[in-house]
C-alpha cells in the first residue's frame, strides 16, 4: 500500500530499496527554503542495519502488509521456539533470534501474537504484562529511603530486574514486558 512520506510514523513497516524496514525515528522539516521533507531513520528487519533516509513530501514510500495472528507458546529447544496456532493446531517453528530476549518471559500456553510478512515470521509480541515469581534476591538494607530505592532480582526464568525493598524471594510480581521492569506484587 502506497502513502505519502507525511503520513510514516514510528513502528510502521515499510518496503524500501528490496528489504523490510522498521521505522526507528521520524522528523518532519519544512525549511525556509525549498520543499518540506520527512528524516527517517529505519532498521532492517533481515539485516539489522540502520538508514537514514530523506524522503520529500510528495513522494510515496510502499507501506508493508503484515499478517497478525494469534499463536500459544508450546515449548522451546536450543534453537528454536515451538508455537501452534489455536484455531487450527497447526504448530511453528521460529528462531531463537526473532523472538531475542523476549522468549525468556514466554510460559508454556502463554498467548502472543505473531507478525509474518509475505508468510514468514517477523516478530513476536508478548502481552503487555506478565506475572513471574521471584528466585533470589537480596535483603533491603536499613536506612535505605523507601521512595526511591530499588534491589535487584533474579526471576525463576533468569531475568533480572529492580524491585523495591519490600519484595522477597519466592513472592509472585508483574511485569512489564516491552521495558523489563516491575509494575506490582500479587
Amino acid at each position: 500500500m502506497k502513502i505519502n512520506a507525511s503520513e510514516i510514523r514510528v513502528g510502521m513497516l515499510l518496503e524500501h530499496k528490496n528489504d523490510l524496514w522498521e521505522v526507528l525515528k521520524t522528523q518532519h522539516v519544512k525549511p525556509g527554503k525549498g520543499g518540506a521533507f520527512a528524516q527517517i531513520e529505519m532498521k532492517s528487519i533481515n539485516k539489522n542495519t540502520k538508514l537514514n533516509e530523506r524522503f520529500r513530501s510528495s513522494e510515496t514510500v510502499e507501506k508493508a502488509s503484515v499478517d497478525e495472528i494469534k499463536y500459544n507458546f508450546l515449548y522451546k529447544d536450543e534453537n528454536s521456539f515451538f508455537f501452534m496456532d489455536p484455531k487450527t493446531f497447526e504448530q511453528i517453528e521460529i528462531k531463537k533470534n526473532i523472538v531475542g530476549q523476549k522468549g525468556n518471559l514466554l510460559s508454556e500456553n502463554l498467548e502472543v501474537i505473531i507478525s509474518f510478512y509475505n508468510e514468514t515470521p517477523i516478530s513476536v509480541d508478548l502481552p503487555n504484562q506478565i506475572t513471574c515469581k521471584i528466585e533470589t534476591t537480596e535483603a533491603a538494607l536499613k536506612g535505605q529511603t523507601v521512595s526511591s530505592s530499588y534491589k535487584p532480582a533474579i526471576l525463576v526464568n533468569g531475568l533480572s530486574v529492580q524491585v523495591p525493598p519490600f519484595i522477597e524471594s519466592g513472592d509472585e510480581i508483574i511485569v512489564d514486558t516491552r521495558s523489563l521492569e516491575y509494575i506490582k506484587k500479587i
